[in-house]
């Protein structure tokens, strides 16, 4: 599978371009330059936009390292996100970083496969909760909100919220204009990125 965005080499862009570039590989490192010499990944469609591209990758830093939530519930959060949309390059990348965050391999395992979760932490029951409800239908119930208000206080839910609609984003400029993952990467999902 190809990208529908040609992949933008450093030397193609713009100042507003490099300027993207060069915060996301300076945040995130040079492993997201792919063999063709574009980002993998979002990324190269944040290149083609800078205007929204800077954007969007500030609200990422912010949303992966400086909130209140434990990197362990974000990435819980994300894999959750990333599965709903069936987004082969998150769930490619955020899955081993929940593992190694501390989710259990078989609640990855068991989100990735759609089913629940077979939980030992209460916390990560609630987030997955939220992620779920927001990803599936937009809404959040009553109870899943009060437990979530109750684990991570009001802000804490502002930027959980905020943590599922952005990965909602990703996921869709991911699958928008199917991004490949990296070569020798297996496929989560039949039919690949397809939802």
């Amino acid at each position: 599978m190809h990208s529908r965005l040609r992949p933008l080499r450093y030397d193609e862009l713009g100042p507003d371009g490099r300027a993207v570039w060069d915060g996301i590989v300076g945040s995130r490192g040079s492993g997201l330059i792919g063999p063709d010499g574009g980002l993998t990944g979002p990324f190269n469609a944040f290149v083609h936009a800078p205007v929204v591209g800077r954007r969007l990758s500030s609200l990422g830093r912010v949303l992966r390292s400086e909130t209140s939530i434990e990197r362990r519930l974000s990435e819980l959060a994300i894999i959750t996100v990333g599965a709903r949309w069936k987004a082969e390059f998150e769930w490619w990348a955020h899955a081993r970083m929940a593992r190694e965050h501390g989710v259990a391999g078989e609640v990855v395992d068991a989100i990735g496969r759609g089913e629940e979760p077979p939980f030992r932490a209460e916390d990560e029951r609630v987030v997955y909760t939220v992620a779920w409800q927001l990803a599936g239908t937009g809404q959040l119930s009553e109870d899943a909100f009060r437990a979530a208000r109750q684990l991570l206080g009001d802000a804490g839910v502002v930027e959980l919220v905020s943590l599922c609609g952005y990965y909602t984003l990703v996921s869709f400029l991911l699958n928008a204009f199917t991004v490949p993952l990296p070569p020798g990467a297996a496929v989560m999902w039949a039919g690949g990125q397809s939802p």
